[in-house]
């Protein structure tokens, strides 16, 4: 194999057009083929990145040109493209979500039958020093047992014209989803990367509530781990100015990140919560001290990832985010939909073959009518 990986990128809307700019600086892997099912877009493309250029991403994968792909398309095709790629021999990073629904997940991961393939997922979130540092707190039993963990993750405004841009976006039939499966895919690879999965999950989505859409654009849903934890996730594309807060209660400490900030803070007691609870008088809460970790940056956030899928592919370097871990993600937000949809508790794991078929339900039943206006967003680095 050459000294640089011989990238094939298959989908050139927002998120395919800012890996092909990003590539221009990497020492590890170079833009060797492009793809996109529209022609136009295509043709613009080829003329700032003079490689060859598909409309059919088999074509591509079949070419001989790549050594891997990114699939940057819409949902639902994440799974057909990544299992016609895996199954050529290529290695394969998913831009997130791993796949719309939980069934299509284990289909995909199923294909990566080859231990010398890389397969990665595009989980750039994990870069972030900040989740970093506090998954090592947590890992490490300083912070003690988790108690509660809320996550209000609601500065993912868009408007009506970013819905409008595009055919598929927010609709059952072409993403599958809305606010839970585009935007927070990370914030729930997260909360699975931090905390583990939980047990049960009960939700309440709103779909169409600020926007003309048929999917949900406001969730809250409440969580229960096998601990006796429990959780409360908040998202929405329809606040303004909206946080990016993470509070994190365990029997040691609280740890509170907002995102705005350059440190997140933790508070620890000088005695367990459990200790204080059994030992201590009347009101007497533990005595505490507080603590503020800096950060330095985001990370180096999608570069960092693919470089890392670079050098696992060349140097055999452990990935970042490997790709079987992304069906965490996948069933958090199924359980979130399943839960609204039942209108009650479920629990983890899911069942795969009921929500394929319940949104399948959704797909062929749907009557919305989509309004799509020619607007493309070129620049995405204010969105993360």
């Amino acid at each position: 194999m050459s000294k640089k990986v011989q990238l094939g990128i298959i989908g050139l809307g927002n998120m395919g057009s800012l890996h092909c700019r990003s590539l221009k600086d990497f020492d590890n892997i170079t833009l060797a083929a492009i793809c996109d099912i529209e022609p136009e877009r295509l043709a613009k493309m080829k003329g700032r990145y003079p490689v060859p250029g598909f409309t059919n991403a088999k074509a591509l994968i079949d070419s001989g040109i790549c050594d891997a792909v990114l699939i940057a398309t819409p949902h639902y095709d994440h799974t057909t493209i990544g299992i016609t790629a895996l199954r050529k021999g290529l290695h394969v990073m998913v831009e997130k979500p791993l796949s719309v629904h939980k069934a299509d997940a284990i289909k995909l991961i199923a294909a990566h039958k080859d231990e010398n393939q890389v397969f990665a997922a595009m989980f750039n979130q994990r870069t972030n020093p900040a989740y970093q540092a506090i998954r090592e707190l947590l890992h490490s039993g300083k912070l003690g047992d988790l108690r509660r963990v809320q996550w209000t993750i609601t500065d993912w405004f868009r408007s009506q014209a970013y819905y409008n841009s595009g055919g598929w976006r927010a609709t059952w039939g072409g993403e599958g989803g809305g606010v839970l499966l585009n935007q927070c895919p990370h914030q729930l690879d997260l909360m699975q990367w931090l905390f583990g999965v939980p047990t049960a999950v009960r939700a309440f989505c709103q779909f169409g509530k600020h926007h003309d859409i048929e999917v949900e654009d406001n969730v809250t849903a409440f969580l229960e781990y096998e601990n006796g934890a429990t959780g409360v996730f908040t998202t929405t594309t329809g606040e303004a100015p909206g946080t990016n807060r993470l509070e994190i209660a365990t029997d040691n400490s609280l740890l509170i990140y907002d995102t705005q900030d350059e440190f997140f803070t933790i508070t620890w007691n000088d005695k367990s919560v459990t200790d204080a609870i059994n030992e201590n008088p009347g009101f007497q809460k533990p005595g505490t001290r507080k603590e503020q970790i800096a950060i330095s940056g985001q990370g180096g956030q999608h570069i960092e990832v693919l470089q890392n899928f670079a050098a696992a592919i060349l140097k055999g370097e452990p990935l970042i985010a490997p790709a079987a871990e992304g069906l965490q993600s996948v069933e958090l937000c199924n359980a979130m939909l399943l839960s609204t949809w039942q209108n009650k508790t479920v629990t983890l794991p899911i069942s795969a073959r009921s929500y394929a078929t319940r949104l399948k339900k959704l797909v062929d039943n749907s009557r919305f009518a989509k309004t799509v206006e020619a607007h493309v967003v070129e620049d995405m680095s204010s969105s993360f």
